[in-house]
C-alpha cells in the first residue's frame, strides 16, 4: 500500500489547507514571529502586538499561496515520490485551475492585509520571497541544477527578514544574521532528507545532489555546512543580540548537529539520515526559541 492510497480521502476544505503546506508554514511563521520579537525592545506594546499578529496573518497568506503554487507546478514530480503522492494537485482532486486561484486569492490578500495594516516594505519584500521561492526556486532552479536548494534558500531565510521589516519598517542588520543562519541551514537540512529519498528524486527527474553528485560527495558537504553554519550561529552573541544564555544553547545544538553530520559521514544509513533531518527541525527551532528566551530574560 503506498503513501497516496494509505491516507483517508481529504475533503474539499482539507485539500485545500494540504495546498499550504501548513507544517512547513508554521515554521516560516515562528521564524518571523523570532524577528519580530528581537525587533522590538522589552515587553511589545498593545499596538506592537496588534502589528505582529496582522504580520503574521499577512505572512501565512503569501506563504501558503507560494507553497498552493509549488504544488501546482510540481505535480507531475510529486505523483512519482511516496512522500508528496498524495497532495491534491498529484492526484488530481483539485484542477490546475483550483491550485491556481487558491494561490491568487492567498497572495493577493496576504499582500492587502500587509501594506495596509503593516507597512509597505513588509509587503514588497514578502512577495518578493513569494517570487524567488514559487517562480525562481521551483519552476527555473530547482530542476535545473543541484546547488538549487542553495541558491533557492534565500527565500527560505527571509521570514526574520519579514518579521524584522514589519515592526521596524527596516532591515537591520540583526536581521541579516538571523537570515545567514537559515541560509547556511537548509542545504544540511535538506540533503539529509535527500540522502534518503535519493530513489524518489532520481524517479522524479530532479538533479538533487545525492542523485548528481552521489552518496559521498553529499555528505561531505552536510558536514562542511554544519560547521559554517556553527560559525553563523554565534553571530548573534558575538554582535550583541544575545547574552551567555543563547550563546550556551548555539554551541550545544551546533556541536549536536555537526555531531550527526560527522557520523553520517564516517558510515552512512538512511536511519541515520533520517535522525540528522530530524535533528536539524529542533536545531533551528531550539535556536531561535533560545534567542526569545534570551531576549526576555537579559
Amino acid at each position: 500500500m503506498t503513501v497516496a492510497t494509505a491516507r483517508l480521502p481529504l475533503t474539499a476544505w482539507q485539500q485545500y489547507y494540504a495546498l499550504t503546506k501548513p507544517r512547513v508554514v508554521q515554521l516560516i511563521v515562528f521564524c518571523a514571529l523570532i524577528g519580530m520579537v528581537l525587533a522590538v525592545p522589552g515587553v511589545p506594546s498593545l499596538a506592537e502586538l496588534k502589528l505582529g499578529l496582522w504580520a503574521c496573518i499577512g505572512i501565512w497568506l503569501v506563504a501558503g499561496a507560494a507553497a498552493a503554487f509549488n504544488c501546482l507546478v510540481e505535480k507531475t514530480i510529486d505523483s512519482k515520490m511516496k512522500r508528496t503522492a498524495w497532495r491534491p494537485t498529484a492526484k488530481g482532486e483539485l484542477s490546475d485551475q483550483q491550485a491556481l486561484l487558491f494561490s491568487a486569492v492567498l497572495c493577493a490578500l496576504g499582500s492587502a492585509v500587509l501594506y495596509v495594516l503593516v507597512n509597505p516594505l513588509t509587503m514588497w519584500l514578502t512577495f518578493a520571497t513569494f517570487v524567488g521561492y514559487a517562480i525562481i526556486y521551483t519552476v527555473i532552479l530547482k530542476p535545473l541544477t543541484p546547488q538549487n536548494i542553495v541558491i533557492g534558500g534565500a527565500s527560505g531565510a527571509m521570514p526574520p527578514v519579514l518579521g524584522w521589516a514589519a515592526m521596524t519598517g527596516q532591515v537591520g542588520p540583526e536581521a541579516l544574521i538571523l537570515f545567514l543562519i537559515i541560509f547556511l541551514w537548509t542545504p544540511p537540512h535538506f540533503w539529509a532528507l535527500a540522502l534518503y529519498r535519493v530513489e524518489d528524486y532520481r524517479k522524479s527527474g530532479l538533479p538533487m545532489l545525492p542523485v548528481t553528485h552521489g552518496n559521498e560527495f553529499t555528505r561531505l558537504q552536510i558536514l562542511l555546512y554544519t560547521i559554517v553554519l556553527m560559525a553563523s550561529c554565534l553571530m548573534p552573541f558575538v554582535y550583541g543580540m544575545s547574552s551567555w544564555l543563547y550563546l550556551a544553547a548555539a554551541v550545544v545544538l551546533s556541536i549536536g548537529f555537526i555531531g550527526y553530520a560527522v557520523a553520517l559521514y564516517r558510515v552512512y544509513s538512511d536511519e541515520l539520515a533520517r535522525k540528522t533531518f530530524r535533528f536539524s527541525l529542533i536545531h533551528l527551532s531550539a535556536l531561535f526559541a533560545a534567542l526569545l528566551l534570551d531576549h526576555y530574560i537579559f
